[in-house]
């Protein structure tokens, strides 16, 4: 199990480098929505690619960070009836979340979402809006997006099984 918390924490790193990212494209976004709406109103110029990069830049900061929304525990949960129970059934609870529910449906994502990136590269995809962007290279961050997740997801697993594993205090087992 040593290892397998030595892996966990690699993950963490990981996500956790993803997530501090995520902030400077935030600003990116904030910037650019800024000038965009200042040329358009302003000056009566605008840009269809503009409005893009703006998606494309919330795309990666919604779907990039979900590993480290995941490793900080921020996702959105129902805890009505979980909260009242011990932290150890909430462990199983989070474990069978993970195995049967997290991670089976992220590798669906990860799998189709793959399958659409590399058609779209292959017919080389562009926006159908006057101006705009290149479709294929944003495809990308939805596989990579669900790895990153997978991988939190096989970290937060790790934990709760480690944590499963130790003697309850009470020394009830």
């Amino acid at each position: 199990m040593k290892y397998g918390l030595a892996l966990a924490r690699a993950i963490d790193a990981l996500n956790e480098a993803v997530g501090r990212g995520a902030r400077w494209l935030i600003l990116a976004c904030i910037l650019i929505s800024a000038a965009n709406a200042i040329a358009r109103y302003g000056f009566n110029l605008g840009s269809n690619a503009w409005l893009e990069i703006q998606w494309y830049l919330f795309s990666l900061v919604f779907l990039g960070a979900a590993g480290y929304t995941l490793k900080h525990n921020a996702h959105v949960r129902i805890d009505l009836l979980a909260s009242r129970l011990s932290p150890r059934a909430q462990h199983w609870i989070d474990l069978f979340g993970h195995l049967f529910m997290l991670l089976p449906v992220s590798a669906i994502m990860l799998w189709f979402g793959w399958d659409a990136f590399l058609e779209s590269y292959r017919i080389g995809e562009m926006s159908t809006d006057a101006g705009g962007l290149a479709r294929w290279p944003i495809k990308i961050v939805v596989p990579a997006a669900f790895a990153l997740l997978i991988l939190q997801g096989l970290a937060e697993t790790l934990r709760k099984i480690a944590r499963l594993l130790e003697p309850p205090p009470d020394g009830r087992t």
